[in-house]
């Protein structure tokens, strides 16, 4: 039986390219994504570079989508061995801290919280009972690295990283993988950097990455399992 490895928020960037990079490792690809015709134009393009890929389309905002989702891809792969979960809004919502308020955080806390736990509880079980397997959470570097009028999505993320860190001591001694990607640059051509380009120019010349970069974080990361966290690119030291 192959690996599996399901990518939550296939999207055109990082999630395609997370889906090459364990592809060519011999993995079959699970996509999650909102939108059927796009998972079904990268199963397609997956497919034709030989890599077997399903889509399972789902609004992941719904946490109480996941039982059912993490059902329909065991019984289409026979189990889930790697979970990816980075859905990338193409505007992240941020916002200046005092400008916070709680129904923002309800709104947020779902996509980058609530979903990626209840997600981590259902796939869990049979990791540990087969004493391996991984969770790879993605996440933007506001998670990390706190800066002014760049909060609302930040405090949640902040949340998520928080228990992927504990996640990964009381995981790693059972042979499973726990750890997060926090992503210090714009994705290069990705939906989020045209839109902020766009909007303000001079954005154009921060740092990027590709996504092929990423993807190679996340292959490291899980291969090696000797830290539960890489900032990409690194963050300058003072």
């Amino acid at each position: 039986m192959s690996r599996t490895i399901a990518v939550f928020g296939a999207g055109a960037g990082l999630g395609s390219a997370t889906a090459r990079r364990f592809g060519k490792e011999g993995f079959a690809i699970a996509l999650v994504a909102r939108r059927p015709e796009r998972l079904d134009a990268l199963v397609g393009k997956l497919g034709e570079e030989g890599i077997e890929a399903a889509a399972f389309p789902a609004d992941l905002s719904d946490t109480a989508v996941v039982p059912a989702l993490v059902e329909r891809i065991t019984d289409r792969f026979g189990r889930i061995d790697v979970v990816e979960y980075a859905p990338i809004p193409t505007a992240a919502p941020m916002v200046a801290a005092t400008q916070v308020t709680a129904d923002l955080l309800d709104q947020l806390a779902g996509l980058y919280l609530h979903t990626p736990v209840e997600t981590a509880r259902a796939v869990l079980p049979g990791m540990i009972e087969r004493g391996d397997g991984a969770f790879l959470l993605g996440q933007g570097v506001s998670a990390v690295h706190p800066l002014p009028g760049m909060s609302g999505v930040g405090p949640v993320m902040a949340a998520a990283r928080n228990w992927i860190l504990s996640l990964h001591g009381e995981l790693a001694p059972r042979g499973v993988y726990a750890g997060t990607l926090s992503v210090a640059a714009w994705i290069e051509g990705s939906a989020g950097h045209l839109a902020a380009s766009e909007a303000d120019p001079g954005l154009a010349g921060h740092p990027t990455v590709t996504a092929a970069e990423l993807a190679d974080q996340y292959w490291d990361l899980y291969t090696r399992r000797d830290r539960p966290e890489q900032v990409y690119p690194p963050l300058p030291t003072v």
